[in-house]
């Protein structure tokens, strides 16, 4: 069993850009595959970002594309989001998830193992 828990969310002006992390415990996080979901008040629980568990594949929301970066760093059992250019719609609570398959996942019924989330408010 594997517990996540993400930091480095916050208030930001639009153009800036921040990095999430998430930190694992119970398990080494290279055994899954691992993504990034976001959800605004009101809305569904929107795909960000997956990276498969050998890090061979990784999959982007359209919203995001090109502006995001997932990435891993297995000797700290940490999982990043990059979010460069930031614009008052990534506003959300971003979680990180886990799964322990090779895939790159991009629903959230997917995943089995979540974070509590992290609070980034984009400002125009």
């Amino acid at each position: 069993q594997v517990q996540l828990l993400e930091s480095g969310g916050g208030l930001v002006q639009a153009g800036v850009s921040l990095r999430l992390s998430c930190t694992a415990s119970g398990d080494t996080v290279s055994t899954y595959a691992i993504g990034w979901f976001r959800q605004a008040p009101g809305k569904e629980r929107e795909f960000v970002a997956t990276m498969s568990r050998g890090g061979r594949r990784t999959d982007y929301g359209d919203s995001v594309k090109g502006r995001f970066t997932i990435s891993r760093d297995n000797a700290k059992n940490t999982i990043y989001l990059q979010m460069n250019n930031l614009k008052p719609e990534d506003t959300a609570v971003y979680y990180c998830a886990a799964t322990k398959t090779s895939s790159a996942l991009t629903i959230t019924r997917q995943y089995n193992y979540w974070g509590q989330g992290t609070q980034v408010t984009v400002s125009s």
